[in-house]
């Protein structure tokens, strides 16, 4: 296994990356190694011509790549079904990265890869979290 393969990886998402004409790119695989690594249970797709992530087969964070601009977000949400929302935030994480636009879903910006060096290991925390109030 190559350094930055991971047996969650999925072959279309790669091919999407390695074609991708995008001024983030190098960030959106950081941000894909970073999820990826963050639940090993993960498995990628591509959604709204962007990286998705699923929890058995339930989409769960969502990478918004288009257009190309310089930021990538990372859209936290519990799936494709309307869903009643809950009366509090899904998780508690105190988190400063996290813009919350309704109680069940929330978005991270990224303007630069320092952005997502420095947020790193607060964005596997974020990650955990969310998944295991999701499941």
């Amino acid at each position: 296994m190559m350094p930055n393969e991971f047996s969650n990886q999925n072959n279309e998402v790669s091919n999407f990356i390695n074609e991708l004409n995008h001024p983030f790119k190098q960030e959106i695989e950081l941000l894909r190694t970073c999820i990826l690594t963050a639940d090993l249970n993960l498995t990628e797709n591509i959604k709204w011509n962007g990286p998705n992530y699923c929890y058995h087969n339930e989409d769960r964070i969502t990478m918004r790549i288009q257009p190309p601009k310089k930021q990538v977000q990372l859209i936290f949400h519990r799936g494709a079904k309307k869903q009643a929302n809950p009366e509090n935030k899904l998780i508690s994480h105190k988190s400063k990265l996290l813009l919350w636009k309704e109680n069940d879903r929330a978005i991270i910006t990224f303007n630069s890869m320092q952005d997502i060096e420095n947020g790193r290991a607060e964005l596997s925390e974020i990650i955990t979290e969310w998944i295991s109030a999701t499941k």
